[in-house]
């Protein structure tokens, strides 16, 4: 009997099988040769590709899902908080315990960033307002208490900015006890514990409170902040490159005390929620991260307008964890990034209203 011809099969890039031979997941590759075609004898004609099995080194896979950490803060009853909890950034609800800090009653406005496995705390003022040059780090997708760096940031300082592009983690700015403000940028390399941090270069100009931070792979950038009066200025350093920061852009309006000491990016947007310009502000806008130009406008918190809040980011959502003026709250809401509206409520900090705290998160924008 004739052997009949069968139609031509059209297999789009991205398609999944399950291999019965190898019992492997695999997806189909576009090959080498672009459109053309292959024969396949009894099967007809295939895009020129090849089916590639998958593996277990996604992010996700590797690390549990995309987790946010709230590091720290301040409670409006004086007190100086150690306390870390966590959300899972796919869903929604209130956070869950984690662990805590090093040295009790550390870290008040200090500064966090993060690669894929590792979160790093930095600064900050501890009871009664000792400001520090302390460093120390969480194993993201576990839960316990945090351990000791082994190393110190240049000098002590507070609300410095931050940036990370998986391997370093940089320290921009803030209050240190020679200066109300500077403009040093320190790093660290994330992986590397015992190694202290060296100087990367300078801001444009001295500020502190800065008000939003954002990453990508190759650049981090900081907006905002007082130098002693706020600016609308947005300032930005190539990650892999020592040297100084370049003007990006502007805010749309002069601001500071927003979440700078977190990480509110993806890979593309950067997302600046709330904040000071100079009363306390509702709005949210976005940076397109790979282009230099001004914030485009977002949205606005559905949340009480308010300042000195934590942030937290995955490929897909920016959140916001509770603020610290005009009133503390325990309030989490988040944005999609790539889309343009108001925030939407994910949940509340589950142990007590919490402000001048700092985010970090193993999905965000410098992880790629």
């Amino acid at each position: 009997m004739a052997h009949e011809e069968l139609p031509s099969i059209n297999i789009t890039p991205g398609a999944i099988r399950f291999n019965t031979d190898s019992m492997k997941l695999e997806y189909f590759r576009i090959g080498m040769e672009g459109g053309s075609t292959s024969s396949y004898a009894g099967i007809g004609t295939m895009a020129a590709g090849e089916w590639v099995q998958l593996t277990t080194d996604s992010p996700d896979i590797q690390t549990g899902g995309t987790r946010g950490l709230l590091v720290g803060g301040y409670h409006p009853s004086g007190q100086y908080l150690d306390e870390i909890v966590y959300i899972n950034m796919a869903t929604t609800g209130n956070s869950l315990s984690f662990g805590e800090l090093t040295v009790s009653d550390r870290n008040h406005v200090h500064s966090c960033t993060s690669d894929r496995t590792r979160g790093i705390s930095a600064g900050g003022s501890k009871f009664p307002g000792v400001i520090t040059d302390d460093i120390e780090f969480v194993t993201i997708a576990s839960t316990g208490n945090a351990v000791d760096f082994g190393a110190n940031l240049t000098g002590a300082r507070y609300s410095a900015a931050v940036a990370s592009n998986g391997t370093r983690g940089l320290f921009a700015g803030g209050h240190s006890p020679a200066a109300n403000q500077n403009a040093n940028i320190d790093y660290i390399t994330i992986q590397s514990t015992g190694v202290a941090a060296q100087d990367f270069g300078d801001l444009t100009a001295a500020r502190r409170y800065i008000m939003a931070s954002f990453s990508s792979s190759t650049r981090g950038v900081f907006a905002g902040g007082g130098e002693p009066a706020v600016v609308n200025s947005v300032d930005f350093v190539t990650m892999s490159t020592l040297g100084n920061a370049a003007d990006f852009g502007d805010m749309s309006a002069a601001g500071d005390g927003g979440h700078g000491s977190s990480i509110s990016s993806n890979s593309v947007r950067g997302i600046r929620m709330g904040g000071m310009t100079p009363g306390a502000t509702n709005t949210i806008e976005y940076f397109t991260i790979a282009t230099l130009g001004n914030a485009k406008d977002f949205g606005e918190l559905t949340a009480t307008a308010g300042s000195h809040a934590a942030a937290a980011a995955s490929s897909t959502r920016c959140v916001r964890f509770g603020q610290g003026h005009p009133a503390y709250n325990n309030t989490i809401e988040y944005v999609q990034i790539m889309s343009t509206g108001n925030s939407v409520d994910f949940g509340d900090i589950n142990t007590q209203p919490t402000g001048y705290s700092a985010g970090l998160s193993n999905g965000h924008g410098g992880l790629g």
